[in-house]
């Protein structure tokens, strides 16, 4: 380890959303600056690697192939354009902060350290951190404020055969080859759903397997009903109220064995059961942070942790793990650090979600089952190809899907949305914001949209919005 101690204004320990947009706005303005990131593959971040970007491109080149186009050659060029852009990207990113004359990028694994256990560095700043890095290079630095923004990696699960060669998690099967037939996923959360609609794009058979008895469990069953049955009629087989006891490599694919007794072939397994934080290694137990249960860091609601001075953002303090979310962190963060100090998580309504199916499903606000427990409920809800004053879905060539809107029957205020439609992704920022700022579902209803756009679709179904019929 170094013996001597660079001193800068702030640390900011992995290169997520919320850690890189601070270390660039501070090193802007003049703050001396280091970011540690332990790969040089991850520059950008979980979102530009392996998460957001790259699965969209995928999934965008996987609804874009017809029935004729060779399903092999299309997802090897899919996965090529996939690694062209994030190659970009990760170029772009590391750029934006490491050419900043104050800002220093580290590359390396960053570890806390106890000040008294090196007294010689321990008076050049509040908070010390050593950098080990594979090629020898190692380094002390000190700062008084650190960030730690560290992320999450996909979870694993504790079966035989789940180091299996074709079984994989969320970043390996972007590159798994050859193009599985044959692919069994595990889990029906937003990332398995993912995937399962990804692979059928591009030519698989995809069997999900999930122990709950039918997918999104946290909506309203008959959007649930909707969404499922769509992807069955795309060809996607579920297993529902089942789990897999273990995998086992046969030569030429993978037997997964179901605790149903069945046993399913396949020639690759996803593994799509959740995130794991990457608090371990970080050396927090040296400077008094206890990690919870689940290994993520405890903050407040100005993402403080109970150390003065170390801040947590992004996915690792358990908040929502979504970039969007990662960069409002840093907003709240630097207003800590050079603003008012007023922002906060508590500021945060209607954050809205999307799972990148075909077409995309997204929600914000309450379901109906929430929404009647506490109000008067309307309910306004259509299939998107009975609207007909909202051709946009048809002109694509896919006008599957439904738009369900929760309305609070004494004030006429949008309580929530979900909306399965292309574009989907867009139109619930809309109701976001309705939300936030108190428009109502009239307002919505008699409001002047472009043409042909998903939007207009509000014109019609918020038309003659009925009472619940879960109150």
């Amino acid at each position: 380890m170094a013996n001597v101690t660079e001193a800068y204004d702030l640390i900011v320990i992995g290169w997520g959303k919320g850690g890189k947009t601070l270390a660039r706005s501070l090193a802007a303005a003049g703050k001396r600056v280091a970011i540690v990131e332990e790969s040089a593959a991850m520059y950008g971040g979980t979102c530009i690697n392996v998460a957001c970007i790259p699965t969209k491109i995928l999934v965008t080149e996987a609804n874009a192939r017809r029935p004729g186009d060779e399903p092999d050659a299309w997802f090897a060029a899919a996965v090529q354009r996939r690694d062209t852009l994030v190659g970009a990207m990760r170029d772009k990113n590391y750029s934006m902060v490491a050419d900043l004359a104050t800002a220093s990028v580290y590359d390396g694994h960053a570890e806390f350290l106890d000040p008294a256990d090196h007294p010689a560095a321990a008076g050049t700043g509040s908070h010390l951190v050593a950098v080990t890095s594979a090629n020898g290079d190692d380094a002390l630095i000190c700062a008084p404020v650190v960030v730690i923004n560290t992320g999450t990696t996909p979870r694993h699960l504790d079966l035989p055969g789940a180091d299996g060669p074709r079984v994989h998690d969320s970043t390996t099967l972007q590159h798994v080859s050859p193009r599985p037939a044959e692919l069994v996923v595990v889990g029906a959360g937003p990332v398995g759903l993912e995937f399962a609609s990804m692979f059928t794009g591009f030519g698989s058979h995809v069997t999900v397997v999930d122990r709950h008895e039918r997918i999104l469990g946290k909506e309203d069953a008959d959007v649930a009903e909707v969404v499922e049955q769509d992807l069955a009629d795309r060809g996607i087989t579920f297993r529902h109220g089942t789990e897999v006891t273990a995998l086992r490599d046969q030569p030429h694919g993978v037997d997964v064995l179901l605790a149903d007794g069945s046993a399913l072939a396949a020639d690759a397994v996803l593994l799509a059961v959740g995130r794991t934080p990457r608090s371990a290694g970080l050396g927090l137990d040296r400077i008094g942070i206890e990690v919870d249960p689940r290994g993520y860091i405890p903050v407040d609601e100005h993402l403080r942790t109970t150390v003065p001075g170390i801040y947590a953002v992004g996915d690792i303090n358990a908040g929502p793990q979504f970039t969007y979310v990662s960069l409002d962190d840093y907003r709240i963060v630097k207003d800590q650090l050079v603003g008012e100090g007023r922002r906060s998580t508590v500021d945060r309504t209607a954050v809205p979600y999307a799972v990148f199916l075909d077409p995309t499903f997204a929600r914000v606000g309450l379901t109906e089952a929430e929404a009647v427990r506490e109000h008067r409920v309307l309910v306004a809800s259509k299939p998107v190809a009975a609207i007909a004053a909202m051709p946009r879905p048809k002109i694509e060539g896919n006008p599957r899907g439904l738009l369900k809107v929760v309305i609070d029957a004494d004030s006429d205020l949008v309580l929530g949305a979900a909306l399965y439609c292309v574009h989907a992704e867009d139109l619930v920022n809309l109701v976001a914001l309705a939300i936030r700022t108190g428009t109502t579902a009239t307002q919505l209803r008699e409001a002047i949209w472009t043409h042909p756009s998903i939007t207009e679709g509000l014109n019609e179904v918020l038309e003659a919005p009925a009472p619940s019929g879960l109150s």
